[in-house]
């Protein structure tokens, strides 16, 4: 059974930027990210578990084709996403938004 996928107003914000600057570099490939970000987030809803805890109770799915980490927080009645970011990014961008 899948969970519901809260996206937080920051990471909506990342994944608005990160869409306008692929488009921004050739037409279409914003929505080639995108694409893939919902891919990850499919995945995730169904099993987040299979995805590591890289700090305390947040986890990390990778995005297919770009470089880009989901971060989340699993509870019994959803998924919370932290941030979208470059795998490059500092983790104490998202660090705060946990809780």
């Amino acid at each position: 059974m899948s969970k519901k996928v809260i996206i937080r107003p920051e990471a909506e914000i990342e994944l608005d930027q990160t869409y306008q600057w692929y488009q921004s570099q050739r037409k279409g490939l914003g929505d080639d990210f995108l694409l893939c970000v919902e891919g990850g987030l499919a995945r995730l809803s169904r099993q987040p578990e299979l995805y590591c805890k890289i700090h305390k109770d947040i986890r990390r799915i990778l995005t297919d084709r770009f470089p880009f980490g989901i971060f989340f927080i699993e509870s019994e009645q959803h998924i919370s996403v932290l941030a979208v970011l470059h795998a490059c990014r500092n983790p104490s961008v998202w660090g705060n938004r946990a809780y």
